[in-house]
């Protein structure tokens, strides 16, 4: 038995409210780091006087602020990649033939193609369609870097957050649907109040290895003229020719992955501490 939601609209409505709040957050950030800037320096300035690396006194204060553009890039990506990749789930579970093949087209191209060849088709693909994006008012954001770099992340984890969600959706028993119904709850209620609940439960360990997967693919942007941790640290190599600073951006990208399993097997633990109990 299929269920369709009453209320495809008000889910995307919702996405974009979320959406909108995101690029706000993103604001954050950049204050945030701008907050911490000076410490995060001063870390990288110490650790080369500690260990005798000129290039890290040089280049340090360079390769933490690359590290917060990374960061930036791929708290934006992964956050409205979540949104896009729920709208791409339902459309794929109860769009129909016309949006769940749609939907499956799009996940099928960004999950079989290279990020990096995407990254090249939007940022030098781009300038090819300018006047359609200046017609729409995009183009101030497509022809920075750093927005390329964004949305094509964010397309790219998106289509493999929706598959992640979409066998985490598959995964809650019919059984759920028909006491929802016997209650009385419509099915946008239901999905989003009884089965979106369950299905978060299953999708979280995999979401979490899409998020680290994410750092460590986000190497890439530096490729488009984006000085986040990876450009930073050519830029200091070109420079000094000291391989050091490739260990030092080493240490950071492992840094970052420990720190993101670490919160996420706590998150997991506290979320699912009432299963622990059954």
């Amino acid at each position: 038995m299929r269920h369709r939601l009453q209320h495809p609209v008000a889910l995307a409505a919702l996405a974009v409210v979320l959406a909108i709040a995101a690029l706000y957050a993103s604001g954050a950030l950049a204050w945030a780091g701008g907050l911490i800037g000076d410490g995060a320096c001063r870390l990288a300035v110490g650790i080369g006087d500690v260990t005798g690396v000129d290039a890290l006194r040089n280049y340090g204060c360079r390769m933490m602020g690359g590290l917060w553009v990374t960061l930036q890039l791929v708290a934006i990506s992964v956050t409205l990649g979540v949104l896009l990749a729920l709208v791409v789930a339902v459309a794929r579970l109860w769009g129909g033939p016309v949006l769940g093949g749609i939907a499956t087209a799009y996940t099928t191209f960004f999950r079989g193609t290279p990020l990096l060849a995407q990254l090249f088709l939007v940022y030098y693909g781009a300038g090819q369609i300018r006047p359609f994006l200046t017609t729409i008012g995009v183009w101030p954001y497509f022809r920075e870097a750093f927005f390329c770099a964004a949305f094509t992340f964010t397309l790219n984890t998106a289509a493999y957050q929706a598959e992640i969600f979409r066998g985490a959706i598959q995964s809650v028993s019919r059984g759920q649907w028909e006491a929802a119904r016997a209650l009385g709850l419509r099915p946008f209620a239901t999905f989003w109040k009884v089965i979106l609940p369950q299905a978060a439960m299953v999708a979280l360990r995999p979401l979490g290895n899409e998020l680290v997967i994410m750092v460590k693919s986000s190497a890439v942007a530096s490729l488009v003229t984006i000085l986040d941790l990876m450009g930073s640290t050519r830029f200091a190599f070109a420079r000094s020719f000291d391989l050091m600073v490739y260990v030092f951006a080493a240490a950071l990208y492992l840094v970052i992955v420990e720190i993101i399993r670490r919160v996420w097997e706590l998150a997991e633990r506290r979320l699912t501490r009432h299963l622990h109990h059954a």
